[in-house]
C-alpha cells in the first residue's frame, strides 16, 4: 500500500500541515525540519496524490510525453502523431522538453507520477530504467521513443539507425565518394552511436578505399552543424572530406549554410550531404537535401497504442516495433 501523508509526518515527527508546507512552501520551513521530512519521504516512496480528486472518478485522461529536443521538428512530428491518436481515445496529452538535460528529463518524470497519468511516453537523455521501473509499479507504463529497449523491459518504437547510417555511407560510396565524415554528438545518445555504427559498417564492407572520420558536435543543432561546416571549410581543400554525414537534418541545414565560398556552395559538387530525419525543410533547402526519412507521426500513433494497451492490461509483454529509415535521394548527394 501507498505511503500517505500521515505515514511521512509520523515517521518525521511533526504535523501533515509541516509536511505540506515541506512540499509548497520549504522556504518557510526550517531547514533541519526540511531534511527530516525529505529524508520520511525518500524512505517511505511517498508520492504526493494531486490527481487523487480527479482520479475518484475513474482512470485518468492524461498522457504524458517526456520528448528529448522540442525545437527538433522530427520530435515535434512524434509529438503530434501521439497528440492525434490520443484524441481519438479522448486522452489529453501534456508534454515537456528536457532539451536534453537529464535533471529537467528526472523533473517531469516525477512530476507526471505526482499527476497519476495514465501512460508515459519518453524521449530518453539519461538511463531512466529505474525511474520507469518506479512508474510501472505504481501502474503508469512506459513506452521508449526514438530508443530500442536492449533488454526488452519496456515497449520501445524507434527506427533502425544502424541500417540508416549503413544506407547513408553506402550510397555516399556508390556515388563516388571517398573521404566520408560524419558529423552529430553527442555521443552519449544511442541514436547518433548506432549511425555513426551503420556508416562504419557500410566502410568496412566496402570494395573501395575509402576514409572515415568524426566531426564531433555538442548538440544536434542547427548552429552546431554550421560550427563544424567552418571547421571543414578552415581545412586546405585536399584535406576536406568529400562527403558528410550529418547525424539528423538540423545539422545538415547547419553544414549547408556554412559551406559556401565565394557566394557557391561546395554542395554537392565538392562535398556530398546526407542528413536524417527527412523534416518539412530538408525538400525546401537551398540545395534540396538527401536524407534517411523516419515516420514519424506514425512512430507517435504506434507508440500512444501500445501504451494505452498496456494501462489496461499489466499483464501486456513489452514489445520492440522497429521501423525502417528510408532514403529520399536528393540534389545535395
Amino acid at each position: 500500500m501507498a505511503a500517505s501523508i500521515r505515514d511521512v509526518a509520523q515517521l518525521a515527527g511533526v504535523s501533515v500541515g509541516t509536511v505540506s508546507n515541506v512540499l509548497n512552501r520549504p522556504d518557510e520551513v526550517a531547514p533541519d525540519t526540511v531534511t527530516r521530512v525529505n529524508s520520511a519521504i525518500e524512505q517511505l516512496a511517498y508520492v504526493r496524490n494531486d490527481a487523487a480528486r480527479r482520479l475518484r472518478a475513474g482512470v485518468s485522461r492524461t498522457v504524458g510525453f517526456v520528448v528529448l529536443d522540442g525545437q527538433n521538428p522530427f520530435f515535434n512530428d512524434v509529438v503530434r502523431g501521439a497528440e492525434d491518436e490520443a484524441f481519438r481515445h479522448g486522452i489529453a496529452l501534456i508534454h515537456g522538453n528536457t532539451d536534453e538535460d537529464v535533471a529537467r528529463e528526472r523533473m517531469y518524470l516525477d512530476l507526471f507520477e505526482e499527476q497519476q497519468v495514465r501512460g508515459v511516453l519518453i524521449a530518453p537523455h539519461g538511463d531512466v530504467t529505474s525511474q520507469l521501473a518506479r512508474l510501472r509499479a505504481r501502474g503508469i507504463p512506459s513506452v521508449l521513443i526514438d530508443r530500442f529497449s536492449g533488454d526488452g523491459r519496456f515497449s520501445s518504437v524507434s527506427v533502425d539507425s544502424l541500417a540508416g547510417g549503413r544506407m547513408a555511407a553506402e550510397h555516399l560510396i556508390g556515388t563516388g565518394r571517398r573521404r566520408i565524415a560524419v558529423v552529430g554528438g553527442p555521443y552519449d545518445l544511442r541514436q547518433m552511436n548506432d549511425r555513426l555504427a551503420g556508416a562504419r559498417i557500410a566502410v568496412d564492407d566496402s570494395d573501395a578505399d575509402v576514409e572515415l572520420e568524426v566531426v564531433a558536435t555538442e548538440a544536434m543543432t542547427v548552429a552546431e552543424g554550421a560550427a563544424a561546416g567552418e571547421r571543414i571549410l578552415a581545412r586546405p581543400r585536399r584535406e576536406r572530406p568529400d562527403a558528410v554525414f550529418a547525424g539528423n537534418d538540423l545539422l545538415a541545414l547547419g553544414l549547408l549554410q556554412s559551406l559556401v565560398v565565394d557566394g557557391r556552395s561546395l554542395v554537392p559538387d565538392e562535398i556530398a550531404l546526407i542528413g536524417f530525419d527527412d523534416i518539412p525543410f530538408a525538400a525546401a533547402a537551398a540545395v534540396p537535401l538527401t536524407s534517411l526519412r523516419q515516420p514519424s507521426r506514425v512512430i507517435g500513433r504506434t507508440a500512444l497504442r501500445i501504451l494505452l494497451e498496456e494501462s489496461t492490461d499489466p499483464e501486456a509483454i513489452p514489445r520492440q516495433t522497429v521501423f525502417q529509415p528510408e532514403l529520399i535521394v536528393r540534389a545535395s548527394a
